[in-house]
């Protein structure tokens, strides 16, 4: 049976990538329902990322929650295309410079003003080492457009390990999602700064990845 506000489908995949995952959901410093919608905001490191991420949220967040997802990739075949935009209702944007027409910004903001949440990895791609790399600007600018909403860091253990870059099948290994505390855009706080800042809050909920 599905769960209250998700859809049958959305509960069976959840259902199947905590079975080959072993999510375990680690919330540290925020609870995991919110009053507002949220930016969850993490390191990136497997295509897994998003939807382990997504698996993790309860039902209910999970069925307000749109990841942030490349268009170039998701819409490579009409199977990813349908899950994506069906099942996780991802937010699909293009990775070149926006424009006037196609401005992913001013599409997540929207989404926020809905009432929904984002899942954002703030790298733009996938890291081939598994180190944690710089943020681009994107999070930052969002974070000023949209100062009411919550944003939170979440640390993704083993993902990459899970299904490195360039395979297509998973190797089951456990997986720990830890989510922390939200990092505030401050007044007047410089981009380099915040998005540092950011960063530092993912890298610091490694310490919280192992069991109690």
């Amino acid at each position: 049976m599905s769960s209250p506000g998700n859809t049958p489908v959305q509960s069976l995949v959840a259902g199947t990538v905590k079975l080959i995952t072993g999510i375990r959901a680690v919330w540290h410093g925020c609870p995991p329902a919110g009053s507002r919608p949220r930016v969850y905001f993490a390191n990136h490191g497997s295509h897994l990322d998003f939807v382990a991420l997504w698996s993790a949220l309860d039902a209910a967040q999970r069925h307000r929650t749109r990841p942030v997802a490349a268009r170039d990739f998701w819409d490579a075949s009409g199977l990813r295309r349908w899950m994506a935009c069906s099942v996780f209702r991802a937010l699909l944007i293009n990775r070149d410079k926006a424009t006037r027409q196609d401005n992913p910004l001013r599409d997540m903001v929207e989404v926020l003003e809905r009432g929904e949440s984002l899942i954002l990895f703030p790298e733009g791609t996938r890291s081939l080492t598994g180190e944690t790399g710089a943020f681009k600007a994107g999070l930052y600018h969002l974070a000023k457009s949209a100062r009411d909403i919550e944003f939170v860091p979440v640390f993704l253990e083993n993902l990459n390990r899970i299904l490195p870059k360039g395979e297509m099948l998973p190797i089951p290994l456990l997986t720990t999602v830890v989510f922390g505390g939200p990092v505030t855009l401050q007044p007047q706080e410089p981009r380099e700064a915040y998005l540092e800042r950011a960063r530092h809050a993912v890298l610091a909920l490694r310490q919280w990845n192992q069991p109690a």
